[in-house]
């Protein structure tokens, strides 16, 4: 059967088939049984008017329900202005295409040069990388680059604290690399520097990984940690929300080799998921270890500026068998849609964004405390973001959450872990502590 849209002809199918040895399109399927193969009709519709199209789509999306947003666990409702996908949607952004040809490509490399130098400035590293694919990926590669940079120490010790989902990716990646992870105990809610150093002097370890604010919210003290790990000659891995860094101290004031984490917070819709961009920033000395491409600026033989592609032979399609890393790249397009978001807010706006995310939260907790239902699990400065325990039916409270239109938290151990964005108002605060009063 010949298609409209199907490049090939039938000569072209018969040409294919004779040089691979084959008579027929069933020929190449000859070995899947035929109890399982399907021979209905697929029930498809009709061709439709781009009309029709439209309005069936209209409805389908009417069907999902767009709950007010208190849940966070590393992806939080941010408010995205509107220029961004505006000018993301131009064609010369639209590509997914690998910037190897610098003297085409300049838009592009002018971009991902200008998401380096902002990522590098809020997490107060020397380098950053033309981000990665999210921030559970980016964990894993700082985990390998730690590992790589050991001198085959292949052991790396995780704090507790840190999102359960983010270990169970380092988890996949270890077990493939022949890493051996270690697991930090939970000391009220955070990470003993005590034990670090105990541990750390026991055995050899390649690198320590925390997270702040932690997976309770908790904004950790991490003073002595960098110490710690380098008198023992390990790096120091720090893993934070990237919008929080607008008023938190930064990884590279802790003293971080390596810190990394997701941009999602910097105005990326939460999409069901996704696309996301995780970034990657380390100290210059660690440069060569890093994975993924580095953009540089130079000066061409006009003496005008002019970016590059830096250190490529770290990349899988220069050397894939010696590569640090296999990841190459996440095509830069959500790396330019934080670039855009920063840009447009700018350090106060960053800022007033990351102080109204905590006077929402310390408001919601505080009602929620006064219910006489929630009690603050741990005594411990926080964020956006808590952890409460609950002395009813913690089911049936979600329920009545989802019921009235809020993604009330997320059910996490004992209770709810909450976050606050500067989307939400006080009314949707006052409603939601309602709902939790009943």
């Amino acid at each position: 059967m010949e298609y409209k849209y199907f490049p090939h002809t039938e000569e072209d199918l018969q040409a294919m088939l004779e040089k691979i040895g084959v008579k027929s399109l069933d020929d190449l399927y000859a070995q899947i049984p035929d109890s399982i193969r399907f021979k209905d009709d697929y029930d498809l519709p009709l061709s439709q008017s781009e009309l029709e199209i439209r309005q069936a789509y209209d409805l389908l999306g009417k069907e999902n329900r767009q709950l007010t947003c208190f849940a966070g666990m590393g992806v939080y409702d941010h408010y995205t202005p509107a220029v961004i996908p505006n000018l993301l949607s131009r064609s010369e952004f639209l590509t997914s295409y690998t910037p190897y040809q610098a003297e085409i490509s300049q838009g592009t490399l002018h971009y991902i040069f200008e998401y380096q130098s902002m990522m590098a400035e809020l997490t107060g590293m020397d380098i950053s990388n033309a981000s990665m694919y999210d921030g559970t990926t980016a964990a894993a590669e700082a985990m390998m680059m730690a590992v790589a940079a050991g001198k085959k120490v292949n052991k790396l010790l995780v704090a507790g604290t840190i999102n359960p989902l983010t270990f169970q990716v380092l988890k996949t990646y270890a077990l493939h690399q022949g890493i051996q992870l270690d697991v930090l105990s939970i000391q009220n809610g955070t990470t003993s520097l005590d034990e670090v150093k105990t541990r750390l002097a026991e055995d050899g370890y390649a690198g320590v990984l925390v997270q702040q604010p932690n997976i309770y919210g908790i904004v950790e003290d991490y003073t002595g940690f960098a110490d710690a790990c380098h008198e023992q000659k390990a790096l120091f891995i720090v893993d934070s929300v990237a919008a929080d860094l607008a008023v938190l101290k930064t990884p590279g004031e802790w003293g971080a080799d390596i810190a990394v984490g997701d941009g999602q917070s910097l105005g990326i819709p939460m999409s069901y998921g996704g696309p996301y961009v995780g970034y990657m920033c380390c100290t210059e000395k660690l440069i060569r270890k890093m994975p993924g491409r580095i953009v540089g600026m130079t000066k061409d033989n006009r003496d005008q500026r002019a970016f590059v592609l830096t250190l490529q032979a770290r990349e899988q399609h220069i050397r894939r068998q010696k590569a640090t890393s296999n990841i190459c790249s996440n095509q830069s397009l959500m790396a330019l849609w934080v670039t855009v978001y920063m840009s447009l807010m700018g350090r106060q706006g960053l800022k007033e964004a990351a102080e109204r995310s905590y006077a929402g939260a310390h408001y919601l907790c505080d009602e929620l405390v006064k219910t006489g239902h929630f009690k603050l699990c741990y005594d411990k400065p926080f964020f956006n973001e808590f952890y409460v325990t609950y002395d009813g039916d913690a089911d049936v409270l979600y329920k009545r959450f989802i019921e009235a239109g809020f993604l009330g938290g997320l059910r996490f151990e004992k209770g709810f872990l909450f976050a606050v964005t500067e989307k939400r108002t006080k009314e949707e605060i006052d409603n939601l502590v309602k709902l939790a009063a009943l």
